[in-house]
């Protein structure tokens, strides 16, 4: 009685391995014996077992694969191959008699590499063998130096990134500086802003929902909100009160001069830039007014680009509950309901509600980077609930 496990060689001798899968024993044997000196062999006598051979923990580096046979025909097989991430790469070459040759079209549309005709001629099979190995083993080289590749990049990329942030970072910080109350001041509202557009990731109205990658690109840009401020004098920066209204004009020039260098970066670019834009828009717009009273174009509610309004309130939020030469550090609960009374006012009311949703994941943040100058002030000026805050 044939037995195919016959068929199969020794399993560890550093040679290819073909998968001979055929229902006919004379075949088997024929193919078997063209290239028994060159390869290892398997065989299967049907469609199962040559799926379970494919898929097991060795599999063939090639298929040499029967059209016509019973249960399953190797069409049935080839798609199957093809549709596992264990056996897709496999190449597949069918053995068709000259009266299949028309189905030919449809083994490759499956997924197959070659068809070879029987009676196979020696050398025609020798040849499409040896062919389809060194091709799926130049496959297999570049696809592992293409995953190395990518690896690296990956790696590279991650570098980068940190360093980047760490360079807004210290740009912020250097603008933040000058005013020696703000301390963490860009670290607390960096992890605000995320809070916040990370929640907007999945918001179900579509004029607030953010990507992933924005919602990133948003909090990345945070920490460069204020950078015009090394634009604007001693003498009105570190004022020790209130600025009087010329004084708050110059203030309030902050936003065009920060505006301008971003712009100056992504000409240098000379093309578009998420980040940038997302920084230039925050930069600009984070002192308006849901209600339109804000500086430095008046614009009102939706006009109000979004990442501006969640900085306005991230900003808003964290100096109110620091210590400023002209007003003492109130409490969370008391900056929480400065804000409350300002929505529809100051704020957008919908992200007035997100960040209520979110503020004992804020309040953590601004204990985490707590500062002296963070204190528990309860009672806010009267004349002084947000405004003027964050001039």
């Amino acid at each position: 009685m044939f037995n195919p496990y016959s068929l199969i060689e020794a399993p560890c001798d550093g040679r290819p391995t073909v998968l001979l899968v055929d229902d006919t024993p004379n075949n088997l044997q024929i193919i078997r014996e063209l290239l028994k000196g060159r390869y290892r062999i398997k065989v299967a006598t049907d469609g199962e077992m040559a799926l379970r051979i494919a898929g097991g923990t060795r599999p063939p580096d090639i298929i040499l694969l029967d059209v016509i046979m019973p249960v399953i025909d190797g069409y049935e097989v080839c798609r199957m191959l093809k549709e596992s991430p264990v056996t897709r790469e496999i190449p597949v070459i069918f053995l068709t008699s000259l009266s299949e040759r028309r189905q030919e079209r449809v083994g490759l549309e499956l997924g197959a590499a070659d068809y070879v005709t029987k009676p196979v001629i020696p050398e025609v099979l020798l040849a499409r063998v040896e062919t389809q190995l060194r091709l799926n083993e130049a496959k297999n080289f570049f696809r592992e130096r293409s995953h190395s590749l990518e690896r690296m990049v990956r790696r590279r990329t991650r570098k980068l990134y940190k360093l980047q942030e760490a360079l807004i970072v210290a740009m912020g910080s250097l603008a933040e500086t000058r005013d020696n109350e703000t301390g963490n001041h860009i670290r607390r509202t960096r992890r605000y802003v995320e809070i916040i557009a990370q929640a907007l990731v999945t918001a179900s109205d579509d004029g607030y929902r953010l990507s992933s990658e924005e919602a990133d690109l948003i909090a990345k840009s945070a920490p460069l909100h204020d950078i015009g401020k090394v634009g604007v004098p001693d003498s009105i920066l570190l004022k020790p009160g209130r600025l009087d209204d010329q004084e708050f004009e110059v203030m309030k020039q902050h936003t065009e001069l920060g505006r301008n260098a971003i712009l100056a970066a992504e000409a240098m670019l000379g093309e578009p830039d998420g980040f940038l834009h997302h920084a230039r828009d925050i930069v600009y717009h984070h002192h308006e007014r849901w209600d339109g009273s804000g500086y430095p174009e008046g614009l009102a509610g939706a006009e109000i680009p979004l990442a501006a309004r969640i900085m306005a309130l991230a900003d808003t939020y964290d100096a109110l509950i620091s210590r400023r030469v002209y007003k003492p550090a109130y409490d969370h609960a008391t900056a929480i309901e400065t804000i409350r009374q300002q929505s529809g006012r100051h704020f957008d009311p919908c992200l007035v509600e997100l960040f209520m949703a979110h503020e004992a994941e804020i309040h953590r943040v601004a204990q985490a980077y707590a500062e002296e100058s963070i204190t528990d002030c309860q009672e806010p000026d009267a004349d002084c609930p947000a405004q003027g805050v964050t001039q």
